[in-house]
């Protein structure tokens, strides 16, 4: 809490991020602007999309996404990242909007310390279970670059989708005006029913699971 109180205090003090490139890069039936920055507080290499008429939407619908190698890339039926991305990718270019890309493996943890949460979920653990077992946070994301993000764009309202209420609040937190909360769909199979219901039940995600 005190590491993230002091990066909200240095964003405030005027540490701004800025636009380093930007490039229109077609991916499966549509495009979509590539965008890179410059000054952003934990040093990663995050990225946003600007999807259909981005730069002409006044209040953009915007999902923050945490990359997840195993869903996003192989399909790992484990979670539903892989579905909530592309999802993601369609509705925002159909209304126009912005999906960043944000490189915080496993809720922040990396990618191999979630692989050893996975060994452990295979014994009964859920996600939060295993995370604390390993001695480490239920989530470890922060989101201060995110907001960085949005201004150097200079959106300061969106629509945020997200099912996460801490996206939410920490966007607030930051000074972007989130306008209207929309849901992802629901993308439940036998594989990550488990990993949904935590995310429900211990860090109340606006989920629709029937019997939860």
């Amino acid at each position: 809490m005190k590491i993230m109180n002091l990066l909200r205090k240095i964003l405030n003090s005027g540490l701004t991020a800025t636009i380093r490139q930007s490039v229109r890069i077609p991916i499966e039936n549509l495009e979509a602007d590539f965008i890179t920055f410059k000054g952003l507080i934990d040093g990663q290499e995050h990225i946003a999309l600007g999807l259909g008429n981005w730069k002409y939407t006044d209040k953009p619908l915007v999902r923050i996404h945490s990359e997840c190698l195993t869903g996003d890339v192989f399909g790992s039926g484990k979670c539903d990242c892989g579905e909530q991305l592309k999802e993601s990718i369609q509705e925002i270019h159909r209304v126009g909007g912005i999906v960043l890309y944000m490189r915080q493996e496993g809720r922040g943890i990396g990618l191999y310390n979630k692989l050893d949460a996975y060994a452990l979920q295979t014994k009964g653990l859920d996600t939060y279970e295993a995370n604390q077992k390993l001695g480490l946070k239920d989530d470890l994301r922060d989101y201060t670059a995110a907001a960085q993000m949005l201004r150097a764009l200079k959106i300061t309202k969106v629509k945020l989708l997200s099912n996460n209420p801490d996206k939410i609040q920490q966007l607030r937190d930051h000074g972007i005006t989130v306008t209207d909360e929309v849901s992802t769909g629901v993308f439940e199979k036998p594989s990550n029913r488990k990993y949904l219901e935590a995310k429900v039940l211990k860090t109340h995600h606006r989920i629709g699971l029937a019997h939860v």
